[in-house]
């Protein structure tokens, strides 16, 4: 099998035609300006040294190392072969609030660092550590939207983790039990494969039903782990406030993010805990990996070196080839009939 890494490139052979015409045509313009100064045969005697055959082999080594140097810039491989390889993991929906509150610090102090960049944060750790596992993502606030289908391209996941904000979600308002369901629709249909949803959230639910639903997850087999954000005591929610003008506070509702935890039989852990990360992690690898095949294509010997060297061997021979007759071969006639005077004239 032989293909190009950068196919595009081939288009540039386009030059070798165009690079001969062009040879054509000063040869051409070349022939007409001797004919100013007499009859060619007469004018060939005067130029003893020129050769009628060195242009063409030069304007012939140029346009190959041409093509030769088209074909390396185009990377062309051989003996690429389709592999099948077999890896081992989960399935893990990332639900992640993206309602107004997660703008508040994730401390008690006003000017902390706001809930949704530590979530992203954490979420980026997370994900390093997810191996052959798949990941998708699902933003929530008032409604739901999937981000990001299951994936085990997790540098294209962390893309998306940076672009996450309220303005993903138009209507505002936290709905736990909508973000569990689109979460739980995102999963492959496959039962024997292990799947678990991370809540990421501050937990202020506005329109209940989260524990309900995430009873259902879990007696679809599906493990429900929640990461709270913010402190229970809650804090200011900057560039909001009550129809009154009175300044709104935010809030961690820590129980019930422990009782959606519980009745997904996940675990609760706190995003500022240390351990957070590694409490996760134990409990995610209590689901047992299942097998599943990806197919992956191994790209092909590199065969660039080869025209490189092509390209290179004809440049260098055309640097050693010159316009004038060659010393060993004046005494050969190629073309005219066998003439002394024929045969100078076209040396």
């Amino acid at each position: 099998m032989f293909d190009f890494a950068y196919p595009q490139y081939l288009y540039l052979l386009i030059l070798a035609p165009v690079l001969i015409l062009l040879y054509i045509g000063a040869r051409a313009s070349r022939r007409a300006k001797l004919r100013r100064f007499g009859r060619p045969e007469v004018v060939a005697r005067l130029m003893p040294e020129a050769s009628r055959y060195t242009p063409v082999v030069k304007i012939t080594l140029a346009v190959f190392a041409l093509i030769a140097l088209v074909i390396m810039l185009a990377r062309p491989r051989a003996g690429a072969k389709e592999q099948q390889e077999t890896s081992a993991g989960i399935e893990v929906m990332i639900a992640f609030d993206v309602s107004n509150s997660m703008l508040a610090s994730s401390t008690d102090r006003p000017d902390g660092v706001s809930r949704l960049d530590r979530a992203k944060l954490l979420l980026e750790k997370l994900v390093d550590r997810l191996d052959d596992d798949k990941v998708g993502l699902v933003v929530f606030a008032g409604s739901s939207k999937m981000q990001l289908p299951l994936t085990s391209d997790f540098y294209t996941a962390k893309m998306y983790l940076n672009e996450l904000n309220p303005s993903l979600i138009a209507y505002q308002g936290t709905d736990i039990a909508a973000a569990i369901k689109m979460a739980m629709n995102g999963f492959s249909p496959a039962e024997d494969m292990h799947k678990a949803i991370i809540l990421i959230t501050d937990a202020e639910d506005h329109e209940g039903a989260a524990i309900e639903t995430a009873k259902l997850a879990a007696e679809n087999g599906i493990q429900i782990d929640v990461i709270g954000l913010g402190t229970p005591q809650g804090t200011l929610l900057p560039g909001f406030s009550t129809p009154e003008g009175t300044p709104v506070i935010t809030k961690l509702n820590e129980e019930l993010a422990q009782q959606i935890a519980k009745a997904g039989d996940g675990i609760y852990v706190n995003g500022s805990s240390p351990s957070a990360l590694s409490d996760l992690e134990g409990q995610l690898d209590t689901l047992q990996k299942s097998e599943f095949k990806a197919i992956s294509y191994t790209a092909g010997a590199e065969q660039f070196p080869t025209f490189a060297f092509l390209a290179f061997l004809f440049l260098l021979i055309d640097i050693f080839v010159v316009n004038r007759k060659i010393s060993w071969l004046k005494g050969i006639n190629f073309f005219t009939r066998d003439t002394n005077n024929e045969k100078e004239a076209t040396k």
